[in-house]
């Protein structure tokens, strides 16, 4: 809670002024029962009807005075408390916008988004309800023992015999909710997790006829996490019977003992409906705090689970090391990677290319081709090697500058809603005629022939347009910027051969000076490149130009031979 209440201490002075009122509004409300034991008891046992309106008046100001601090006081907590969720939220967005990938991992996607709307949610009920009732609370539980005690202390005694019980029933369920709610808050994002690949894959689940096969997973992580709420729900409930049953029971006491003292003539009718009104103010108080240990072991738990990524070290820190050799641009130098840290998804990985030249990456799935350009983006460290741009180690270039160098399409990149100039620009305030000119390069004339042109809208994900399409789009915001390195993964996949091969001479007229690294399945996509990579099981299998690898290197003549047949 340490990493909370630095977002809750730039608020404490509003707080201090908020709980003052509070405090004032509370302790005018703890007159009202005195002042009519009062009217009861004095003025109107001697029918003094003069004093009995003024104390009535005075009894409507203190009722005025007690609704309008409570409303000033709630008015403010609410605006606090969203202050504090606002700042909160959004530095929780920026950190999980830095996580390194192996970190973006560790957490999960799921778990990262229920963290950041519903956890965020629990600690502004959190902070919210400990500013309304935190004061309130005590201030009307202690306020009334007091005003009770100095009233009528025998039967005061009685009532605090009930307390003791009620603090260990209240201590130990609010130690065990936290716990609860904790496991509750990860059944969430196991849930999370189960219905955002439904939606991702709904068209296939549909296609394969496997929606019950589906609704049946997602039920049991629903049920999973319904119970787990319910089991925490269960326990923090039991306080209010528990606290009930103490209360009623001695509230019986009271009237038991009050009848008999006002029977002996120890008492006064007016000091026992006073006494009645401060136990019904002192039950209500009880209440209020078991909801306040309710709400903080929610905001506890959901409070550890967000310091826990704010909290979390930076892995991708920006290193002082030396230059090499700076006529080379991209330089690979022994790399080796392993995402399970277990078996090298990729080993001894070398190669270099000089400004401009084209480097192609084929091989079958799984062989670790999405994997180099991911440690070139930096997005992963290397396990072994070194990755060099401009003689630089990547490790030793700022995260701005080194993402600038890049245009970049990966295999599951994502369109959003908004426009397709919205979505080539990516809020880079690019000129209308560089969106123009990018949507040229990638081929993307469909752009040209619609209505709205660059305004037109485009659904969530693209759904609107077909997969070469969005793929077209998606080149064309990797080109708008001119980069210097452009880094296509597998982009023209769903490209005919004909719109393929205008690219590639589009690419090759229009940036010549930039360096590209293509993966592709197609050979026809890389044959023309400088360079080609060839990988098996995150291995080098073949080094070279097209020529030399269909003489040398028995698995790329295998990929030719394939796709020539497939072609004819």
């Amino acid at each position: 809670m340490k990493t909370i209440f630095l977002y809750i201490r730039p608020k404490l002075r509003q707080m201090s002024l908020q709980l003052s009122i509070k405090f004032a509004g509370t302790i005018v409300e703890l007159l009202l029962p005195w002042m009519l034991s009062v009217i009861l008891d004095t003025y109107a046992a001697w029918g003094n009807q003069t004093m009995i309106w003024i104390w009535g008046g005075l009894m409507a100001l203190c009722s005025a005075g007690a609704l309008a601090g409570n409303v000033i006081a709630n008015r403010m907590a609410t605006r606090i408390s969203r202050d504090i969720t606002i700042s909160l939220r959004r530095d929780l967005f920026q950190k999980i916008t830095l996580l390194s990938a192996r970190q973006e991992d560790a957490f999960t996607t799921p778990s990262l988004i229920s963290r950041l709307t519903s956890d965020t949610y629990n600690v502004h009920q959190m902070i919210d309800r400990m500013q309304r009732l935190g004061v309130r609370a005590p201030i009307l539980l202690l306020g009334g023992v007091t005003v009770t005690l100095s009233l009528e202390p025998v039967l005061t005694l009685v009532l605090l015999t009930a307390l003791p019980l009620l603090g260990i029933v209240v201590s130990f369920v609010s130690r065990k909710g936290i716990r609860l709610y904790t496991r509750t808050q990860e059944a969430l994002d196991r849930l999370i997790c189960r219905a955002q690949e439904s939606m991702t894959g709904i068209r296939v689940i549909q296609a394969l006829s496997k929606t019950g096969y589906e609704k049946a997973r997602f039920d049991a992580d629903n049920r999973e996490a319904a119970n787990r709420e319910c089991t925490a729900g269960l326990l923090m409930n039991l306080t209010n019977p528990v606290m009930n049953l103490v209360l009623n029971t001695g509230l019986t006491l009271v009237i038991v003992v009050g009848a008999f003292r006002v029977n002996n003539g120890d008492t006064q009718p007016g000091t026992i409906i006073a006494f009645l009104s401060y136990f019904t103010i002192i039950l209500n108080a009880l209440m209020m705090v078991s909801r306040l240990f309710v709400m903080y072991s929610k905001g506890a738990a959901s409070g550890r689970r967000i310091a826990e990524v704010l909290d979390t070290p930076g892995e991708m820190e920006t290193l002082s090391l030396p230059v090499a050799n700076q006529d080379l641009h991209i330089e690979f130098e022994h790399v080796s990677f392993s995402y399970a840290k277990r078996k090298n998804d990729i080993e001894d990985i070398n190669f270099s290319l000089l400004p401009g030249e084209t480097l192609g990456i084929i091989g079958p799935t799984g062989s670790g081709k999405s994997t180099l350009l991911r440690l070139l983006l930096r997005l992963y460290d290397p396990d072994a090697g070194v990755i060099r741009i401009g003689g630089r180690d990547v490790r030793s270039i700022p995260m701005k500058e080194l993402y600038t160098m890049f245009g970049t399409v990966f295999q599951n990149d994502f369109l959003h809603t908004g426009t397709l100039g919205d979505n080539i620009d990516f809020g880079r305030d690019l000129q209308a005629d560089q969106l123009v000119y990018a949507a040229k390069a990638a081929q993307a004339d469909f752009i040209f022939s619609r209505k709205e042109g660059f305004q037109g809208n485009m659904a969530s994900r693209g759904a609107n347009f077909s997969g070469g399409q969005k793929q077209r789009i998606l080149l064309a915001r990797a080109l708008a910027n001119h980069p210097q390195i452009l880094l296509l993964d597998d982009s023209s996949s769903a490209l005919d051969y004909k719109t393929d091969a205008a690219l590639r001479r589009a690419l090759a007229k229009e940036f010549g000076g930039c360096t590209k690294i293509i993966v592709a399945q197609r050979i026809s996509s890389i044959r023309h490149a400088n360079h080609i990579l060839v990988l098996e099981e995150g291995h080098t299998v073949g080094y070279g130009t097209h020529e030399t690898l269909l003489q040398v290197c028995p698995a790329y003549r295998e990929i030719a031979r394939i796709q020539t047949e497939e072609v004819e």
